[in-house]
């Protein structure tokens, strides 16, 4: 059943990529979206052995998108997804849909921002399957197993589907400046306190902000809406973008900064006139330290001979070198002289008896 899995998953994507743009979290929109793409033929064609493990795949597949980042509506339409497989799947007795205890904690944080927002539809479909004993809470959210790949394959997430980060908007919240104004009220009256006067506890009080929350407040706000233009600008060039505008000029900048990198690279370093451009190093090997020339544009280093090394390691001069070789040939014509004749042998004569 592997090699269904990204249709499966693609499936699921297109199903609550045209919910969201229904911008809708009521079941009855989620219904008529799965009546239009017949979604329910999903299970049909599986035999009888692959009933259980296909209707396992879905689940799993789908139970995803009710999990986080995804945004609040993608996780109300992994819940509509979640029971109406749940309630097609034609595997008898039903696939329980596979929980983590972790994820426990999500779920009831989902169904408490349902019920504050008043959304009655979502809270009867997530009982409604509590009521069927629906889930089935594990200690790991897929099945472990010995023959296993070391590394598996970790599908990548939508990001049309995943939430926004908000981290200024969920740490400054209405419970948040409300403790913040008590605290601050509070400590303006203990610090005005300590003064006899009020003229001197008018001076100290100069030293707290005033105004601390409001301003702490209008700036979240100044924010979030710093972040609504921001989102609407990249969705204008994206739709005036033509036949690649934006990629043009992209380009065109990235080309001007390369032309002035090479040029600033290119007038650092020194040109060799043309006389000289060509012209071959010129080692000296008599010199004691022989090495490559100076002429700009070559790196090359050139190393003396043999026999210019053992010239210089061994300093004989030309004169000394054929007196050398005189008394060396004097040598050996003494030696050959000097060397005594050899005697003839003496033979027994044979005498006949």
């Amino acid at each position: 059943m592997e090699f269904l899995k990204k249709q499966v998953k693609s499936d699921c994507e297109e199903l609550l990529r045209r919910f969201q743009e229904t911008d809708s979290v009521r079941f009855e929109v989620f219904s008529k979206i799965w009546r239009e793409m017949n979604f329910a033929q999903i299970f049909y064609g599986t035999m009888g052995h692959e009933k259980r493990a296909f209707s396992r795949l879905v689940l799993d597949s789908s139970c995803r998108f009710f999990l986080p980042p995804f945004s609040f509506q993608i996780r109300v339409g992994g819940l509509y997804l979640l029971y109406s497989l749940y309630r097609c799947q034609t595997a008898s007795p039903s696939e329980q849909i596979r929980l983590a205890l972790k994820d426990w904690d999500d779920m009831k944080k989902f169904e408490k921002d349902a019920v504050d927002a008043q959304h009655i539809d979502v809270v009867y479909i997530f009982r409604q399957l509590m009521f069927l004993k629906a889930f089935h809470f594990t200690a790991m959210p897929t099945q472990l197993t010995y023959n296993k790949k070391k590394k598996a394959e970790r599908s990548a997430l939508c990001e049309e589907f995943i939430e926004r980060a908000s981290r200024p908007q969920q740490l400054i919240n209405i419970e948040l400046l409300e403790e913040l104004s008590n605290i601050h009220e509070l400590y303006k009256k203990l610090k005005s306190s300590v003064f006899l006067t009020t003229e001197q506890a008018d001076s100290s009080v100069n030293l707290i902000h005033k105004d601390l929350v409001p301003q702490l407040r209008s700036t979240v706000v100044d924010f979030y809406k710093w972040q609504q233009r921001k989102d609407g600008a990249e969705e204008d060039e994206d739709d005036t973008s033509g036949e690649g505008t934006s990629s043009q000029q992209e380009c065109s900048k990235r080309a001007g900064l390369l032309a002035s990198i090479k040029s600033k690279a290119y007038g650092q370093a020194s040109e060799a006139s043309k006389s000289r451009r060509h012209r071959q190093v010129e080692v000296d090997y008599t010199s004691a330290e022989a090495g490559p020339s100076t002429m700009p544009g070559y790196s090359r280093i050139s190393k003396p001979s043999l026999k210019a090394r053992t010239n210089e390691n061994v300093h004989i001069s030309g004169d000394m070198r054929k007196e050398a070789m005189t008394t060396t040939a004097i040598h050996r014509l003494t030696s050959l002289e000097s060397v005594p004749e050899a005697k003839p042998k003496k033979y027994k004569r044979f005498e006949w008896t």
